[in-house]
């Protein structure tokens, strides 16, 4: 029996994703995240799941940041993103940070089912002859540095990009200041920086421009 894990904060995507799987794999396991917050959760109570299918864009997420924090903590989980995103350029970054697939959320359900079929059968799918060409120096560098980050440090970094104040973070978390000061002087050690403005252009790095994407999408 499959176990899918699908992460989108649009209800009506995943219910659409969900219903694509059903189709070819009627009594597959589907498990639900609307948030980086909620997925670290469901990868952690399912990390033997098949398959993971994850959206660019959800709240706590900075472009390919939650791929590629999930991809250090779970190297053995295939992720397949599915966003509305379908440049060249993005399907191949994605590639390059350890996805296994990229399927743009305009695809229909056949493009949907081959793409997880082949995923699960061991390959890599993407929607065009793209190939995964090397990260820039810059971009590769800081996805290194966010893998070492542990998930609530990887928090407190995407509440940094942005533009929270520490009192602001500290309030979400439901913690105090001092620890976030405390988290941020092991994130700016890890990340190799001095300041909370380097942090934030390390995670910058792993940014998509949104100029690109179709008005109202995700």
């Amino acid at each position: 029996m499959r176990e899918i894990l699908v992460a989108d904060d649009h209800p009506l995507f995943r219910d659409a994703l969900k219903r694509a799987i059903l189709t070819a794999w009627p009594n597959a396991l589907m498990h639900e995240a609307d948030s980086v917050e909620s997925l670290q959760a469901l990868v952690d109570a399912h990390a033997d799941a098949d398959l993971l299918l994850l959206d660019l864009h959800m709240p706590g997420a900075n472009g390919f940041s939650a791929l590629v924090h999930v991809r250090s903590q779970y190297p053995g989980l295939p992720i397949v993103v599915v966003s509305a995103h379908e440049e060249r350029a993005v399907v191949a970054r994605a590639i390059a940070h350890g996805a296994s697939g990229y399927i743009p959320k305009s695809a229909s359900v056949a493009a949907i089912v081959e793409a997880v079929r082949s995923v699960l059968a061991g390959g890599v799918w993407v929607p065009t002859d793209t190939s995964a060409g090397p990260l820039q120096p810059a971009e590769a560098d800081a996805a290194a540095r966010i893998a070492e980050l542990t998930p609530q440090q990887f928090r407190v970094l995407a509440m940094i990009a942005e533009g929270l104040l520490n009192k602001q973070i500290a309030y979400d978390l439901g913690v105090s200041e001092a620890t976030i000061k405390a988290h941020m002087t092991v994130i700016m050690r890890k990340l190799g920086v001095g300041n909370r403005t380097q942090v934030a252009l390390i995670a910058s790095h792993l940014a998509i421009d949104d100029a690109a994407m179709p008005q109202g999408s995700a």
